[in-house]
């Protein structure tokens, strides 16, 4: 099976309201095609961005930011996104999303903005990429999924990878559980996180210079599912590091 990275560029500025299909089928999809978009293209066209200048910082973020010399009224937009705080040191804030993530910031973004704004994650992300999946069927005729990426830091490994936030159309996980391997043994425990996979991979053509929030994947067999991202958040009760 050999996978094809199709990239799609846009020339401008995503804006508040506009027609993201529109920009994205002047690239031609086939069926079992999969869409990954970032997170960011998403979030500006949903109107999640946020000037700085407008946040009133709480006595909480002020604090936060004397003891890390972070801006306050950042911390005041990272906390109003968080559900908890799950850990601070070195000047690293990882927070538990509204939406279950356990990220840096809680998502919130001051890369390809202007000065003085940032953006925050979808408010439903899986909803968006359904919403995106749907579009694309009605106008162009063509089943495709959708993913939307983010890119999130992993523990005990350095840097950062792209992961799926929103998920449509496609399973989140490949489940192996019950399968036998070349030898004949039962396999317990494999689980591969194709969504994150597939973003990661995604992320290898788009880059974070290059104008390219977007590609299909092409040639990837798999079997069109209800799942959501919500699949890949491990259980607290079963979370070791929580």
């Amino acid at each position: 099976m050999t996978i094809e990275i199709i990239p799609i560029h846009l020339k401008r500025e995503i804006e508040i309201g506009e027609k993201l299909v529109d920009l994205l089928l002047k690239t031609k999809f086939q069926d079992g095609d999969i869409l990954v978009v970032t997170q960011k293209i998403i979030s500006k066209q949903e109107g999640r961005i946020v000037d700085l200048s407008t946040v009133i910082p709480s006595i909480l973020a002020q604090g936060i930011g004397s003891e890390y010399k972070k801006d306050p009224q950042l911390l005041e937009v990272i906390l109003s996104e968080s559900k908890r705080i799950v850990r601070m040191e070195n000047g690293i804030i990882i927070v538990e999303t509204k939406n279950g993530f356990i990220c840096a910031n809680a998502g919130v973004d001051e890369s390809n903005v202007p000065n003085g704004f940032v953006t925050l994650l979808p408010l439903d992300p899986d909803k968006s990429a359904q919403n995106l999946r749907e579009e694309i069927l009605k106008k162009s005729g063509k089943s495709i999924a959708v993913l939307i990426s983010d890119t999130f830091g992993r523990p005990f490994r350095l840097g950062q990878t792209d992961c799926a936030i929103g998920v449509s159309g496609i399973d989140s996980i490949l489940n192996y559980v019950g399968k036998k391997d070349t030898f004949g043994k039962l396999l317990r425990v494999t689980e591969m996180a194709i969504a994150d996979e597939i973003c990661s991979a995604s992320e290898l053509v788009m880059g974070k210079t290059t104008g390219c929030p977007a590609t299909i994947i092409r040639n990837y067999k798999f079997t069109p599912s209800n799942d959501s991202a919500k699949s890949l958040i491990r259980p607290k009760d079963e979370d070791l590091f929580r």
